[in-house]
């Protein structure tokens, strides 16, 4: 028996690994400490009502006789599939439901993705950008390009015709930069990946949080997109689900290579490894497209952007250089003084109990910067910037 030696090329740990040891050392040092914790992406406001209504009743379906369910469509449920192919509608996107698969979230999709296509496929990632793309084709052995997201394009790099790929992940809003990309951006992304016949991994985890109209929300809004990328998205920020694991992964059936829908391969592929999401939880999912649903789910995305103008401000307020947060629950900051993204992690957690992200976990061009988020409550995230602001250092 030999292992998958590719594992042996990855960092020892996980970013959010090294980042809970070290809080743990803390907090073992300092039990009477209280910490903001403004690092890891997940929310703090429960699922809304709408949602745990339609859950409830479909717990008590699956109590009765008449209405229990057993194993579920591997794809998901119709329901779901055509709930959201009405919201794609309103983005002026057409989908057909059976080009939309259910599943238990955007990390795993950007990842079991991969199964569909070959190893020796060269990669292009953003740097930075979230470590799940970068890990998960090291571990099968691919080679991996960057193109270069840094403060002289706004974290939004541009495709070089120059440097060829098969495979090309973009995030847009981008985790951890905030950054969003317009129209035209995409388009050159589109223009390109049609041009090389690659396929865009597009990952949409966060496009509820846009406030600008003008800004796109799917890269299906862009004419030929249908070609050439898979669409990635994710109850778990917009709708509370981060806990309850639900998402979906849009394969127009227009998107072929060589001569082979890949609509087809990934039905096969879920088919055989997928058991599909519960029926409780796609129940719940569909109710967040419910009007009740909608308007409760967008009052929890004001109260989160609401959260990032208050650090957005005082980013302001102390002269520090910083990204997004307009229309992405991230603040993308400067680290002061010169720091290390380490140097800072450890200045926030000692002096202020202030707990963030280095921004070296998200790439060599995230070193000197430093991610917060907007996930917090509206107290704690009030308290840790009335603590920000008293930092001499900061």
């Amino acid at each position: 028996m030999k292992i998958n030696r590719n594992y042996l090329s990855l960092k020892e740990n996980y970013l959010f690994a090294d980042i809970s040891r070290k809080v743990a050392e803390y907090m073992t040092s300092n039990p009477d400490a209280t910490l903001i914790r403004l690092g890891i992406g997940d929310v703090t406001l429960p699922l809304c009502p709408a949602v745990t209504e339609a859950m409830k009743d479909a717990v008590d379906e699956m109590g009765i006789g008449e209405s229990f369910r057993g194993y579920g469509p591997y794809e998901g449920y119709d329901f779901l599939r055509e709930a959201l192919c009405e919201s794609y509608k309103q983005k002026g996107v057409s989908l057909e439901a059976d080009e939309v698969f259910v599943s238990d979230g955007a990390k795993c999709d950007v990842s079991n993705i991969l199964d569909i296509l070959a190893g020796d496929n060269v990669v292009l990632i953003p740097d930075p950008v979230y470590p799940v793309y970068l890990d998960t084709n090291i571990m099968d052995g691919r080679t991996i390009r960057f193109c270069d997201a840094t403060t002289r394009n706004g974290f939004l790099p541009l495709p070089d015709s120059a440097v060829r790929a098969d495979i090309i992940y973009l995030c847009s809003p981008n985790n951890p930069t905030g950054a969003v990309y317009t129209r035209r951006q995409l388009a050159q992304w589109v223009d390109y990946a049609r041009e090389q016949e690659a396929l865009i991994l597009f990952d949409a985890a966060y496009e509820a949080f846009i406030q600008d109209p003008s800004l796109p929300r799917s890269i299906y809004e862009i004419p030929g997109a249908q070609s050439c990328a898979v669409e990635i998205g994710s109850f778990s920020k917009t709708a509370g689900f981060t806990g309850t694991r639900c998402g979906w992964c849009v394969v127009p059936r227009d998107l072929t290579r060589e001569g082979v829908r890949l609509h087809q391969l990934w039905m096969r592929r879920q088919s055989t490894k997928f058991n599909g999401v519960s029926y409780i939880v796609q129940r719940g999912a569909a109710a967040v497209f419910t009007e009740k649903g909608r308007r409760q789910i967008h009052e929890n995305i004001d109260m989160y952007m609401g959260n990032a103008k208050i650090i957005a401000q005082t980013m302001r307020e102390k002269g520090i250089t910083y990204f997004g947060g307009d229309n992405s629950p991230y603040i993308w900051l400067q680290c002061p003084e010169g720091m290390t993204s380490w140097q800072y992690f450890d200045v926030l957690l000692e002096t202020a109990g202030i707990v963030g992200t280095p921004g070296s976990g998200f790439g060599g061009n995230g070193e000197g910067f430093f991610r917060l988020t907007a996930f917090g409550s509206r107290v704690n995230t009030v308290e840790a910037m009335d603590r920000f602001k008293n930092l001499l250092s900061c």
